[in-house]
């Protein structure tokens, strides 16, 4: 098994910044991909980023191309979203997920059979 635990949501106005963190324990071997993913409420859940663990390659969604940045830090087993100019439609719960499988093409949420709990993020316009 393999435990995600979320931190960095919050508020912050349209054109701010925050940091997510995502801190992976347990068989952390078995997550060779990691991705971000958001629900905003009434919508279906989306893809937002991924990386591999091993090279670091990534990957965007079209929405958050160019404003936001995933990277990993392999010694603390933690993968970060930097996002920059936010924007209201960016309002939504955002979770992290890891699979065994790699790939930075790794963009659909049922790829992923671990998820963390989901940490808010409210841009006011």
């Amino acid at each position: 098994q393999v435990q995600l635990v979320e931190s960095g949501g919050g508020t912050v106005q349209a054109g701010g910044s925050l940091r997510l963190s995502c801190a992976a324990s347990g068989r952390t071997f078995s997550s060779s991909t990691m991705g971000w993913f958001r629900q905003a409420p009434g919508k279906e859940r989306e893809f937002v980023a991924v990386i591999t663990w091993s090279v670091g390659s990534t990957y965007y969604s079209d929405s958050v191309k160019g404003r936001f940045t995933i990277s990993r830090d392999n010694a603390k087993n933690t993968v970060y979203l930097q996002m920059n100019s936010l924007k209201p439609e960016d309002t939504a719960v955002y979770y992290c997920a890891a699979t065994g499988a790699t790939g930075w093409w790794m963009t659909l949420g049922a790829q992923y059979p671990y998820w963390g709990q989901g940490t808010q993020v409210t841009v006011s316009s």
